[in-house]
């Protein structure tokens, strides 16, 4: 165990537009919108388990183009999910491209629509 026992909470990302963000979070990828307080700029919090992921409409810093093709060679948020097979589905029938790891693992990457890197892996 570590010095302080930490645990993730939850994981940030800036998006330039809530709710088409709200789009691929909640609708696709099925995470449900939780409690935000009132904040001076708008967003979303959703939750992934115990963790959360906050969506922070602000200006990006970071370029949505010329990125690694392959994600998992990108900063990124990982989850666990139950089903890599069920989560291709889903991106398949809204659009959204992806990439499978190249490690062997049963794990997935994609990219939300402001260039977020996203990876989910399978739970054994």
């Amino acid at each position: 165990m570590s010095k302080h026992n930490f645990t993730i909470h939850h994981a940030s990302l800036i998006v330039s537009d809530t709710e088409q963000s709200l789009q691929f979070y909640r609708d696709v990828l099925g995470m449900p919108p939780i409690e935000r307080p009132p904040l001076p700029f708008p967003g979303a919090w959703l939750a992934i388990g115990d963790q959360q992921i906050h969506l922070l409409e602000l200006e990006n810093p970071d370029p949505t183009s010329g990125r690694p093709a392959h994600s998992g060679r990108d900063r990124h948020v990982a989850m666990h999910i139950d089903s890599v097979d069920v989560l291709r589905n889903d991106l398949e029938a809204a659009g959204v491209a992806y990439t499978l790891s190249i490690s062997g693992r049963r794990a997935l990457f994609c990219r939300d629509r402001d260039g977020n890197a996203l990876e989910f892996i399978e739970r054994v």
